[in-house]
């Protein structure tokens, strides 16, 4: 069976609404107290909150597709731009190496 976000949601939302427990109640399962519940509620609340997050963010980006997003001629610029900047200072370095002993008398 596929895992997704609304089947993890449902199941955090059901483990925290239980009726007969609230949020801090031991578990009935062994070796587990109180702190133990504590922690399990705390974990259940931030997937909740963080699947919450992630929603309403593909809800926005679905809303308004065009968020300024950085374009892609841009980017190839940029990476052109620093590119030819290292291959500059690399071929400076490489002569300066080269020519290190005879450069010391000018």
């Amino acid at each position: 069976m596929k895992h997704t976000a609304a089947r993890t949601r449902r199941a955090v939302l059901r483990e925290t609404a239980h009726p007969h427990t609230g949020p801090y109640t031991a578990s009935r399962r062994p070796r587990r107290g109180r702190r133990g519940a504590r922690a399990w509620a705390r974990a259940n609340g931030v997937v909740l909150r963080l699947t919450t997050r992630v929603q309403e963010g593909l809800q926005e980006a679905a809303r308004r597709p065009d968020r300024g997003d950085i374009s892609t001629t841009t980017v190839i610029i940029w990476v052109a731009a620093v590119t030819g900047a290292v291959l500059i200072a690399g071929s400076i370095a490489v002569v300066i190496a080269k020519y290190n002993g005879k450069l010391n008398g000018l």
